[in-house]
């Protein structure tokens, strides 16, 4: 009895062992994995652009669901303000440029003139552009350089993560009902951004 506990112990310390020296390997090839995925794609400036791309599309992606076939209560508005502080940086000069003062400027007099031709989708678009122009400068991008912009980012993330998931009536629900899955993973895709800016801040 004594050696089958002892034969029973040291079967657990290896097994231990073996399990620690495994997570130590994962460790440095997850870490290796990293250090060239920065060295051999131009640094974490690139997964930094190429994410918030990434944001900004899966950010629009649910507004135009909102405007089509995922009318819920919650606010999807609190995606314009994720869309500013998540623009790639050439389209987000590009649109606070001449071209997004011209779109800004037609979107003013058609809604104050003409509001029967300026329709419903356009309003958060239209706001999104005119965020856009008028935000001062010293704001715009003190907030989209800081740590400011990522916790605003998280905390519109965490909100419409929640709210979607009360609606479907569960995180099992969500990937179950019509169009679930395309909007789970739309909202889960806005995190993305925000949680690499926070990896790259610590690292």
């Amino acid at each position: 009895m004594a050696r089958s506990d002892y034969l029973t112990w040291t079967t657990d310390d290896v097994t231990t062992e073996l399990m620690n020296a495994d997570m130590s390997e994962l460790k440095l090839v997850a870490k290796a994995l990293f250090e060239h995925a920065c060295t051999k794609l131009g640094g974490l400036g690139f997964g930094t652009s190429f994410l918030s791309w990434v944001a900004s599309f899966s950010a629009i992606y649910l507004l135009i669901l909102d405007r089509t076939n995922w009318r819920t209560n919650m606010l999807t508005s609190l995606l314009v303000p994720y869309i500013f502080f998540s623009l790639p940086p050439s389209l987000f000069h590009f649109l606070r440029g001449q071209f997004g003062m011209w779109v800004a400027f037609i979107a003013v007099v058609l809604r104050l003139f003409f509001p029967r031709h300026f329709p419903d989708w356009l309003e958060i678009p239209g706001s999104l552009i005119l965020l856009l122009v008028v935000a001062p400068k010293l704001f715009a991008h003190a907030s989209r350089e800081s740590w400011v912009g990522v916790v605003i980012c998280l905390m519109i993330g965490c909100y419409l993560l929640q709210e979607h998931i009360r609606a479907s009536g569960g995180f099992r629900n969500s990937f179950m009902q019509s169009h679930g899955i395309s909007n789970t993973i739309g909202i889960l895709l806005l995190f993305v951004y925000p949680m690499w800016r926070l990896i790259t801040h610590v690292v």
